[in-house]
């Protein structure tokens, strides 16, 4: 069964860093674009990055410059490096990619279970 498997989030202080992991496992023929979403506390899901399968990336405007998101295609994982936190920050982070399970005839859309990033003094 294809999954994805966030892990990385804890508690920071506002001005520090975390690194997010999302791992793809399961019987996987391809791997396709990679995203990283958030939801803070009674707000709707908003799309933070993406990494295509060759590597390039695009980023909301509230963390560009701050954020950093790459892939290793090798471990089937896509990261998000964090830096400058600040307290808007704070959400749960999903990881979401279109994974082409093997057997299957298509790419199909599958999400993580999330991760909780709390920044605060």
């Amino acid at each position: 069964q294809v999954q994805l498997v966030e892990s990385g989030g804890d508690l920071v202080q506002p001005g520090g860093s975390l690194r997010l992991s999302c791992a793809a496992s399961g019987s996987i023929f391809r791997i396709g674009v990679m995203r990283w979403y958030r939801q803070a506390p009674e707000k709707q899901r908003e799309w933070v990055a993406t990494i295509t399968d060759d590597g390039s990336t695009n980023y909301a405007g509230s963390v560009k410059g701050r954020f950093t998101i790459a892939r290793d295609n090798a471990k089937s994982t896509v990261y998000l490096q964090m830096n400058s936190l600040k307290l808007e920050d704070t959400a749960v982070y999903y990881c979401n990619s279109f994974l082409w399970p093997t057997g299957s005839r298509r790419y199909e859309d599958y999400w993580g279970q999330g991760t909780q990033v709390t920044v605060s003094p």
